[in-house]
């Protein structure tokens, strides 16, 4: 009995292992299509009609508007569970400064990255279904084919202020990436296909169209030059004067 028990184990261990390097291998660049799928129709500009993410190994990078969701935001860097946000805030800074407003937290160029880290508590809270928040359910038995790749459902539970669960259905490749994409609200692997309701009867839907594999080096993983790292003390007092001082130039332009 203990010796098939150990058996189970030594093969359950090896499926896990081959699983995961099946998805840690994969080396190359996906690339998206950005439409609009609503009753009334959206016009996205050809520069924002598409989308990339690179990938190697556990190792992401984007500097795609769609994933950064800010034009500020000009490159996003994930290795495993290590998360590095670039952001350039040059333009807001001299925005301030030809309005007399110096900011006492900060004092730099605007180039700075911040990093975060998943910890093994972020990652299992993930799947823990909520009614505040959101929270992710992988549905068993629904695939379909994307870009030459088996996808999966993964469904976002995101709850407003009133409670109502506005949900998202996601496909996505557990083949690529790493174990959870901080791109995309953490689901496990890549995503290939996603749709976003933007109210008004206005809806997009992204869309994996293309998938390279291969065409991607070291280099492309590395922080650009010439920023500088802000703390997280630093980063919550810069935060708050900021959005004090934008709050108190919105009122004067009433």
């Amino acid at each position: 009995m203990k010796r098939i028990f150990t058996i189970a184990v030594l093969s359950a261990m090896l499926i896990g292992s081959l699983s995961l390097n099946a998805q840690n291998k994969f080396k190359g660049i996906i690339k998206y299509t950005i439409t609009s799928t609503g009753d009334v129709p959206i016009n996205i500009p050809e520069e924002s009609s598409t989308a990339e993410i690179k990938v190697m190994g556990e190792q992401m990078v984007t500097s795609s508007l769609l994933f950064t969701n800010s034009p500020m935001i000009n490159r996003i860097i994930q290795d495993g569970r290590k998360v590095t946000v670039c952001q350039d805030l040059s333009m807001l800074l001299q925005y301030l400064a030809a309005k007399d407003i110096e900011l006492t937290t900060y004092s730099g160029d605007g180039k700075i990255f911040t990093r975060s880290t998943y910890t093994q508590s972020d990652i299992d809270s993930l799947t823990i279904p909520v009614t505040e928040g959101f929270y992710i359910e992988y549905i068993d038995g629904q695939k379909k084919k994307i870009a030459g790749y088996d996808a999966k459902l993964a469904r976002i539970h995101a709850f407003d202020e009133e409670g109502k669960d506005n949900t998202v259905d996601i496909w996505y490749s557990d083949e690529m990436g790493p174990e959870v994409n901080s791109f995309v609200q953490g689901v496990k692997g890549m995503p290939l296909e996603f749709s976003q309701d933007l109210g008004d009867s206005r809806a997009i839907t992204v869309t994996a169209t293309e998938i390279i594999k291969g065409k991607v080096k070291d280099v492309d993983f590395l922080m650009p030059a010439g920023y500088k790292e802000m703390d997280d003390a630093t980063k919550k007092a810069f935060n708050e004067e900021l959005s004090e001082e934008l709050k108190y130039l919105q009122e004067d332009d009433e």
